[in-house]
C-alpha cells in the first residue's frame, strides 16, 4: 500500500482530558466526576433514554458516588439560541458554585446544548448566546472558564464528545453557526457503544455517515494536520466496514463498537483538523430546507469528493487503499472506488439520494449555496464559487 505521510509542521492538538470507551463502561461515570466536581446538571438528549430507564440508572451511579444529581432539560432537536439562553436562565436562577458540572446524555444535540450551557453559565458580557456565535453576533469571546462538562454520547455520528465547538441554530434569523473555544471540549467522554443499541436505523444510518463524511472532510481539509492523518483513516475504514451491519442488525456488537469508535475518532479529527464542503452545504441545508445534518451530509459526500479529486486525489487514493483494504493500479482507480464505496453504502443504508426526495425545493438553492460559506467551507482543499454550489445542488435534485 503506498505510504502517506503529511509535512510536519507546527500544530496544536486538543482532546477530551480522559476518554473511557468501551461496552458498558458508563459504569466508570461514578468513578470520573468526584475528580471534577461535587454536583452535576444534566441535560439529556431523549425522553426514550428516560424511559429506558438510562437516566434512572446514571442518577444512582452518580449519587451513590456522592455527587449531587439536579436535572436540567431535555432536548430532542439541533439546540437554538433561546434553548441555550432559557436553560442558561435556569441554571442561573438555581445558582452556580465552584464544584458544579454539567453532564451530557444523548446524541450531538444535547451534548453541544450542555457545551454552550456550560460556557454562558460563567460568561454575562453578552445577552445571549448568540453575541459568541461565529459570523452573526458581537463577536464577544469567553473570558471565564466555562463549567467542566462531561460526555455520554448514545448515537455513532458526530463526535461531539471530542470537538471544541459547540453548534447553535436559529430560525429567525435563519442560520447555523458555532461557539468555539478549546475549553469547551468534554473533560471527560463515557463511550459506552452498548448505549447505541436502541437507536432507530434510521438514526444510525445518518449518524454514520456524519461521522463518515467528517473523517474524510478533516483527512483532505486544508487545516489538517499530522495526528488526525493517522486517526482519520483508521476510523474510515471501520465505518465503511461496520455501519450497513450496524443498520441491519441494532443487536450486532461488533458493529456497534466499530461504529462509536469511529465516531469518536471523527470528532478528534475535525476537532483538530477542520472540515470542507459537504459540512458547508450541509449546514445550510439544514438552516434554509430543515434537513438532519447527518442525512445532508450523506447525500453531499460523493459530490464532495469528486469535486476535490482534482485538488487532493493523492489524499483520497490513499484513504480508498487504506479504509478498503485494496490495492489498485493507480491512484484514479482508487479515488473511483472509494466513492463507490460511498454510494453503495448509502443504496445499503436506503438513504434518500435526491433533494427533492427531502422536500427540497429547486427556489431553495441559490439561498442554499448562498448559505454554504461559513467555516467549514472555509476548510475545503480547492476553492468552491457559490455558482459550482448551485450547479452542484442542481445535479443532486
Amino acid at each position: 500500500m503506498t505510504s502517506f505521510a503529511v509535512p510536519l509542521q507546527p500544530y496544536h492538538f486538543v482532546t477530551p482530558r480522559k476518554i473511557i470507551f468501551g461496552w458498558g463502561c458508563r459504569q466508570h461515570l461514578a468513578e470520573e466526576l468526584p475528580r471534577w466536581g461535587r454536583r452535576v446538571f444534566v441535560v439529556c438528549g431523549s425522553r426514550t433514554l428516560e424511559k429506558q430507564g438510562l437516566l434512572d440508572e446514571l442518577r444512582w451511579l452518580v449519587e451513590k458516588a456522592g455527587i449531587i444529581w439536579q436535572f436540567l432539560t431535555t432536548i430532542s432537536r439541533e439546540p437554538l439560541v433561546c434553548d441555550v439562553d432559557g436553560v442558561t436562565r435556569q441554571l442561573q436562577a438555581i445558582g452556580v458554585r465552584p464544584g458544579d458540572l454539567l453532564l451530557a446524555i444523548g446524541g450531538g444535540s444535547a451534548i453541544d446544548l450542555a457545551k454552550a450551557v456550560a460556557a454562558m453559565a460563567t460568561n454575562s458580557q453578552g445577552d445571549s448566546v448568540q453575541d459568541y456565535l461565529e459570523n452573526v453576533g458581537r463577536g464577544l469571546k469567553l473570558t471565564q472558564p466555562p463549567l467542566p462538562v462531561a460526555a455520554v454520547p448514545t448515537t455513532a455520528g458526530t463526535g461531539t464528545e471530542a470537538t471544541r465547538n459547540a453548534v447553535i441554530s436559529s430560525l429567525d434569523p435563519p442560520f447555523k453557526k458555532s461557539l468555539r473555544d478549546d475549553r469547551v471540549m468534554p473533560l471527560v467522554a463515557v463511550v459506552d457503544p452498548e448505549l447505541t443499541v436502541t437507536q432507530p436505523p434510521s438514526v444510525t444510518a445518518t449518524c454514520g455517515m456524519d461521522a463518515i463524511t467528517q473523517l474524510v472532510e478533516s483527512f483532505i481539509s486544508n487545516r489538517r494536520k499530522p495526528i488526525p492523518q493517522l486517526l482519520a483513516p483508521e476510523g474510515l475504514r471501520l465505518a465503511l466496514k461496520w455501519l450497513a451491519t450496524a443498520y441491519r442488525d441494532p443487536d450486532h456488537r461488533e458493529a456497534r463498537e466499530a461504529m462509536a469508535h469511529a465516531a469518536l475518532l471523527s470528532g478528534i479529527c475535525l476537532a483538530n483538523g477542520g472540515l470542507g464542503m459537504a459540512h458547508g452545504i450541509a449546514a445550510a441545508l439544514g438552516v434554509v430546507a430543515g434537513i438532519p445534518h447527518g442525512l445532508a451530509c450523506a447525500m453531499l459526500l460523493p459530490a464532495a469528493l469528486r469535486t476535490n479529486r482534482s485538488a487532493v486525489g493523492h489524499e483520497l487514493a490513499y484513504l480508498g487503499r487504506y479504509a478498503l483494504d485494496k490495492d489498485f493500479p493507480n491512484d484514479d482507480a482508487a479515488v473511483d472506488a472509494l466513492i463507490e464505496a460511498v454510494e453503495q453504502l448509502r443504496a445499503d443504508l436506503r438513504l434518500p439520494q435526491k433533494l427533492r426526495e427531502i422536500g427540497v425545493s429547486q427556489e431553495m438553492i441559490p439561498k442554499i449555496a448562498a448559505g454554504s460559506f461559513g467555516t467549514s467551507m472555509s476548510g475545503n482543499p480547492r476553492l468552491v464559487s457559490q455558482k459550482e454550489v448551485e450547479d452542484i445542488l442542481r445535479n443532486l435534485y
